[in-house]
């Protein structure tokens, strides 16, 4: 008899329900599109602008989709927890109520990490460029950059890289989201002219200032005094997102992503949603062997959408 009073099947509910939680709160759903995908790939080619209003002059002028999309593969993703019978019966401070909570932990930061990886290692988007590139062109867009320096942003410039101050940040943040509002489209058109929600991911070295940048009234100035924050004044919803995993490439390094649009900048594609199954009470597993086997099972990928709508910025003095 189970002892611990967590059978299988309340162990299989509990991580339902811690999975459920954490998806709630998890960043890469604020800036990447949930799309089902029901084959092998997905290929979307509807990514880039929608036609324009245009005085009618000649009749109707259609636009199409792209002959040429990105493709995305789904891949399949597997977690195993083994669990001891004798353990198992013996546990009294709830273990293995830990080990499935670490668990579900774990697959919910699953799309952080594929997006993670993906943003790091900048392949090619739907346009043939580098994601975050300094040549991207399309139509009338003429070329437009979303790998910024302070060539582009002067606000990117610091005293001190090892030591940015909140204004600083908020300074950087501000001169990025302006510099996003004037990209164009193919048709020539500002596509991020109403964004007002913005996502702010850092390494942890700029995750302090970056969280001040954002929240204070008031900053403070090199040379003494204050100044007021000018994040602050424009009606904007910023929500800074610390990730380690940036800290082993750079610390000078920040991306802004838009919240707001119809499409986001990253591509959820899920053929298989989470599953979990258990090999458990009465199985031959457990008569030949002595344990409990738990496995997590999910078919996804991730993919990049509108680079339009993100943009990777570089501090440097």
């Amino acid at each position: 008899m189970d002892q611990s009073g967590l059978g299988s099947r309340a162990i299989i509910g509990k991580f339902y329900e811690i999975l459920e939680l954490g998806q709630q709160a998890s960043w890469p759903f604020q800036i990447g599109m949930e799309i089902p995908s029901d084959q092998e790939s997905e290929t979307y080619k509807w990514l880039g602008a929608s036609p324009a209003m245009r005085e009618w002059v000649g009749g109707r002028q259609a636009k199409g989709l792209k002959e040429n999309g990105i493709t995305i593969t789904n891949k399949k993703f597997e977690a195993t927890l083994e669990i001891d019978v004798d353990d198992h019966r013996r546990d009294k401070t709830k273990q293995i109520d830990i080990r499935i909570a670490e668990m579900a932990d774990q697959v919910n930061g699953h799309w952080a990490d594929l997006l993670t990886t993906l943003l790091l290692a900048n392949g090619n988007c739907y346009d043939g460029k580098a994601f975050f590139a300094t040549n991207h062109s399309e139509g009338a867009s003429g070329t437009q950059v979303n790998a910024l320096t302070k060539s582009h942003v002067t606000a990117l410039t610091v005293a001190s890289t090892t030591a940015v101050t909140p204004a600083e940040m908020a300074k950087a943040i501000l001169g990025v989201i302006g510099y996003m509002l004037s990209i164009k489209n193919d048709q020539g058109k500002a596509m991020n002219r109403n964004a007002k929600s913005f996502q702010i991911q850092v390494p942890i070295a700029l995750w302090a200032a970056s969280v001040q940048a954002v929240t204070m009234n008031n900053l403070a100035i090199s040379g003494g005094g204050n100044q007021d924050n000018p994040l602050l004044k424009f009606g904007l919803q910023l929500d800074v997102v610390p990730n380690a995993d940036l800290d082993s490439t750079s610390t000078v390094v920040f991306y802004v992503y838009r919240r707001d649009g119809r499409a986001k900048p990253f591509i959820l594609q899920s053929e298989e949603d989470v599953s979990i199954s258990a090999i458990a009470e009465g199985s031959e597993e457990e008569f030949k062997n002595n344990r409990h086997l738990y496995g997590v099972k999910a078919l996804r990928n991730v993919g990049f959408g509108y680079w339009q709508q993100a943009a990777k910025a570089t501090l440097s003095t």
